[in-house]
């Protein structure tokens, strides 16, 4: 019989924020996948592999909304301004030119889709 392993204590866990992000472009980006690789190919650029891993960014596809080109990003808490410095880096996604810019860090992700990607 398999033993189930204990969770992780709360004290333990990795701190997490949510930083929301704008794009903004003369184009619609509707792609949530192609600005997820934007992201990660302009960290690696930026931080490196190193960096990079420990900064443990997760974009968050189905929090992207095309109609406003706004979504969600998630990292570690010690990284949020390089994720900053990361989004406005970005200069195209999918062959269009953009400008990203990081509007609100959270500590809790039903906060920042409800003040910064749906407000």
């Amino acid at each position: 019989m398999a033993t189930k392993l204990k969770p992780i204590l709360p004290s333990l866990r990795e701190k997490k924020r949510f930083v929301a992000f704008e794009i903004i472009s003369n184009d619609r980006i509707s792609n949530a996948r192609a600005v997820s690789e934007s992201i990660q190919d302009t960290s690696l650029r930026f931080l490196g592999e190193l960096g990079t891993g420990r900064m443990g960014i997760r974009v968050l596809e189905d929090k992207y909304n095309p109609g406003v080109q706004k979504g969600i990003v998630r990292i570690n808490h010690k990284h949020a301004d390089h994720m900053r410095a990361v989004l406005a880096l970005i200069k195209e996604i999918d062959n269009t030119r953009v400008l990203v810019r990081s509007i609100g860090v959270s500590g809790i992700l039903k906060k920042a889709e409800h003040k910064y990607i749906a407000g």
